[in-house]
């Protein structure tokens, strides 16, 4: 099994400049892999690869603290 990117490259949605988001701590679970980033405009980028559900609560949680839970 490939171990997930640390870092992953994207454009703002705000200003269109390069942002880099970092792979967020999570338990030893394999549902989710959530990332994110702050670009230098302010806005807050989140993404994540997993679980549909688990992928849909994170990026819709505004808790920059969130985390998964079983």
């Amino acid at each position: 099994m490939n171990k997930p990117a640390r870092i992953l490259r994207f454009k703002c949605t705000q200003c269109s400049k390069q942002v880099e988001v970092f792979l967020q701590k999570v338990s030893a679970c394999s549902h989710i892999q959530p990332y994110q980033g702050i670009c230098t405009c302010g806005e807050v980028m989140k993404y994540a690869t997993g679980d549909k559900e688990a992928v849909a609560g994170y990026l819709a949680s505004p808790d920059v603290s969130w985390s998964h839970h079983h």
